[in-house]
């Protein structure tokens, strides 16, 4: 069932447009007056996620190529029905994306950049069709530390069916995501995210008003289960053959990448430390984006 979101103001500019989808109904930004290589941006997961986790990335390719901003199942503008959100899910609905862009711009191969959790659904993506991605870009994604890498069953997810009941009670879900979502919690994990007191406060409020739209709570609920994190995600990354761009942070509490080493090696794959918390393109855009640019620029 889909839930109404009139309340919610874009996070972005350009034109908001919903599709349906094998993922239900998925919503997503685009500015593509420009020409060149489109690109696809695709935000994190975590409870208040969307795609304003991307803007600094989109507003500086906005004008310059064509980009597109997905709000990924259960967030944003896409349907947030009450359903079981796995990377499955997650998938299908960048399937559906991506291919909606490259049919836009005459079949052309798309580059794409996902943040934290939300890049081993894009690795999943381009090993599963690599005919629809030119290269792609990863910032701070998950699956380089001892927790959360694995070669685990392909296509499995860590998700605790026990949790889910627990949390997604009808008595315990509404009070316990109300708790997670109110402002002071909100702004201690931007804070565990950005490393720092400093967040962006833009985010911050866009995230919360996000987060008090009717079925917010069902895929965070999932995410909070184990449900959304994959148990392949180096088997994914070590599949991929495209041309890899890996930005990561140094501070705060998701700068665990003992596993990156053995990547950096690899002729396809670039991987870069900053001096930052999780959203380096928040912190340091000139530089993220020039590095990106950089980067796409040349594969041409």
């Amino acid at each position: 069932m889909a839930t109404s979101l009139d309340a919610l103001t874009p996070a972005l500019p350009g034109r908001r447009e919903v599709i349906d989808t094998a993922a239900g109904r998925v919503g997503f930004y685009a500015s593509s007056e420009a020409e060149g290589v489109p690109l696809l941006l695709i935000h994190s997961i975590n409870a208040a996620a969307n795609a304003y986790e991307v803007r600094p990335l989109y507003l500086h390719a906005q004008g310059a190529r064509p980009v597109y901003a997905l709000d990924l199942p259960g967030f944003g503008f896409s349907e947030r029905s009450r359903r079981l959100y796995d990377p499955r899910l997650m998938v299908d609905a960048i399937h559906a994306v991506a291919a909606e862009i490259a049919g836009r711009h005459g079949g052309v191969r798309v580059d794409a950049i996902a943040v934290s959790l939300s890049a081993t659904y894009l690795a999943r993506a381009v090993v599963e069709r690599p005919e629809v991605y030119r290269a792609i870009g990863l910032i701070s994604p998950t699956g380089f530390d001892r927790r959360l890498a694995g070669r685990g069953p392909a296509g499995g997810d860590r998700g605790s069916p026990r949790v889910r009941r627990i949390v997604d009670s009808a008595v315990l879900g509404p009070a316990l995501f109300a708790l997670l979502v109110s402002r002071p919690s909100m702004r201690f994990f931007l804070r565990k995210t950005f490393g720092s007191k400093r967040i962006d406060e833009g985010l911050f409020a866009y995230d919360h008003l996000s987060a008090h739209q009717p079925g917010a709570r069902h895929a965070p609920y999932c995410f909070v289960a184990g449900y959304l994190f994959p148990t392949d995600a180096t088997t994914l990354y070590e599949a991929l053959t495209l041309p890899v761009l890996m930005l990561h942070g140094s501070r705060g509490d998701f700068v665990d990448f003992r596993d990156a080493p053995r990547f950096a090696g690899r002729p396809n794959w670039t991987i870069r430390a900053l001096p930052t918390g999780a959203f380096p393109h928040f912190e340091d855009p000139a530089t993220v984006t020039g590095a990106f640019d950089a980067f796409f620029a040349g594969l041409a």
